[in-house]
């Protein structure tokens, strides 16, 4: 970075940033435009898109659906952000944050919104009793889930913003952001040199939250950053991340509102669990 910037004594947005997605950011809440949310029959309606953040939940539901627990049925709708979806205002009454995921949990007498991916895991965790680990676990496993929570925006907005999305690529956030992210890969690389999962041997809904970011990111499928961070140094998460990718129902829930990449992995609305058998992933999904 070369050219030296003097912020304003009162900053004023007066342009947009630039770089991916700048026609989505603004620095004020609330609707653009009135547009309801679709309903399902389903217990559960999820509104979303196969982000990291996205990919937590649909690989949650997908588990649980798994593991038995039939009333976990859901419906998944897919918002394009970067058609400003999540600006309509059934969205911002889901979640007046304007950020996916948003669930309406309808299982009770009266809906319900959950917003903020790590409490929609939180909360279907518990209300199913499920990938919670062992009870004298759970200060940890919560740790862990927080832990995701707090540092993935460093690897996202920060890290993920200025290597692959910002309109220019400065030396000195990369290299800020980069160090950062690796120095977090290696806290995971540490606690997984002695554990099957976060926690020990229970895989849970921590592992769920920290894969979707940096189980991804290893196995190469984050802002084409592999090589760029050695990835493949951090070789208890590469033996984590490949041990949960392997798993069925995380292939289910990478492909749930996926609108991007490759065709045969986008499944743009799960309504039923005979909405993967369209996919040419058919083998793959099935258990």
């Amino acid at each position: 970075m070369t050219d030296t910037y003097t912020p304003p004594r009162v900053w004023v947005w007066d342009q947009e940033s630039g770089g991916t997605f700048a026609k989505t950011n603004r620095p004020i809440a609330g609707a653009t435009h009135d547009k309801d949310l679709p309903v399902g029959k389903h217990p559960f309606q999820l509104y979303s898109l196969a982000t990291p953040n996205g990919v937590k939940v649909t690989v949650l539901f997908e588990e649980l659906l798994a593991a038995g627990h039939a009333e976990a049925e859901y419906d998944a709708w897919l918002i394009k952000i970067g058609d400003g979806d999540q600006f309509g205002s059934g969205f911002v009454e889901a979640n007046p944050n304007s950020k996916i995921p948003a669930l309406i949990d309808r299982s009770g007498a009266s809906p319900v919104r959950v917003f903020e991916s790590g409490a929609i895991l939180l909360h279907l965790a518990e209300k199913f009793g499920a990938f919670l680990g062992q009870p004298e676990d759970r200060p940890e496993m919560l740790s862990w889930l927080f832990w995701q929570m707090g540092s993935a925006p460093y690897l996202g907005g920060g890290f993920g913003h200025f290597y692959a999305y910002a309109p220019e690529k400065w030396e000195y956030p990369i290299n800020r952001f980069a160090m950062e992210t690796k120095r977090q890969l290696d806290v995971l690389d540490r606690n997984l040199a002695d554990r099957e999962f976060m926690t020990g041997a229970d895989y849970t809904i921590a592992d769920m939250a920290i894969w979707s970011w940096y189980g991804q990111l290893v196995l190469g499928r984050q802002y084409g950053a592999a090589e760029f961070l050695d990835v493949a140094s951090y070789k208890n998460v590469v033996r984590w991340a490949e041990a949960i990718d392997a798993r069925p129902a995380v292939l289910r829930g990478r492909m749930v509102n996926r609108a991007f990449g490759d065709l045969d992995m986008q499944l743009h609305e799960r309504h039923d669990a005979s909405d993967f058998e369209t996919s040419t992933q058919d083998k793959l999904v099935k258990e």
